[in-house]
């Protein structure tokens, strides 16, 4: 006679017992990745973002179709550095161009050749240092003086821009051309090299 009283064995109450703890584990690990998409989306839009290198204008440091990580927020704390590498926006052309900083507001620029000077002082531009001793073993100028505005005799940076140049100095189109560059205009500073994977690293901003 069933008296409506029922006893639940040890393994029936361990069964039980583990099942609620692997549903609470699924749970957390859900939680978990729900959180951690929410994160991606946020520094994604807010923090970071990818950009696609186009051309050979920032050869031999850059390839075109290259994939760098823009760090979108480091120029809402500080202003660029000279040598960092930087996406800005060219609203005319309605594209964005990837470039080096080689001077700040208030900075004059000169060059000559591949001579660059900064405030009248001779800089050593280490990353195409190896590209222009290679040019000059053959006899030739790195940055060819026959290339449209290849020559700056004197420019003065304005507030709230830079000046930039491609490292392949004699096929880019940058300040010498387009002007100075809005701080406004950049989307970010290039940090890293993330495709393809044999080309993956951090990219060095050296002054």
């Amino acid at each position: 006679m069933d008296n409506g009283n029922h006893l639940t064995s040890p393994a029936t109450r361990k069964v039980s017992d583990k099942q609620s703890q692997v549903k609470n584990e699924i749970v957390g690990w859900l939680k978990a990745i729900t959180v951690g998409v929410v994160l991606v989306f946020i520094m994604h839009g807010l923090l970071f973002a990818p950009s696609v290198v186009e051309g050979a204008s920032m050869e031999p440091n850059f390839k075109t179709n290259e994939r760098v990580v823009l760090n979108k927020l480091i120029y809402d704390f500080r202003d660029p550095k000279p040598s960092e590498v930087v996406v800005f926006h060219v609203r005319k052309e309605g594209r964005d161009f990837i470039k080096r900083v080689i001077g700040v507001a208030g900075d004059t620029i000169k060059y000559q050749g591949d001579n660059l000077y900064v405030n009248g002082k001779k800089v050593e531009e280490s990353y195409i240092q190896g590209a222009v001793q290679e040019a000059h073993a053959k006899g030739e100028l790195y940055n060819n003086v026959d290339f449209p505005n290849a020559t700056i005799t004197e420019s003065k940076v304005p507030e709230g821009t830079i000046f930039v140049m491609g490292d392949h100095r004699n096929n880019s189109r940058d300040s010498r051309a387009i002007g100075f560059v809005s701080i406004k205009d950049i989307v970010g500073r290039a940090d890293v090299i993330f495709w393809p994977l044999g080309s993956a690293q951090w990219v060095k901003h050296e002054e």
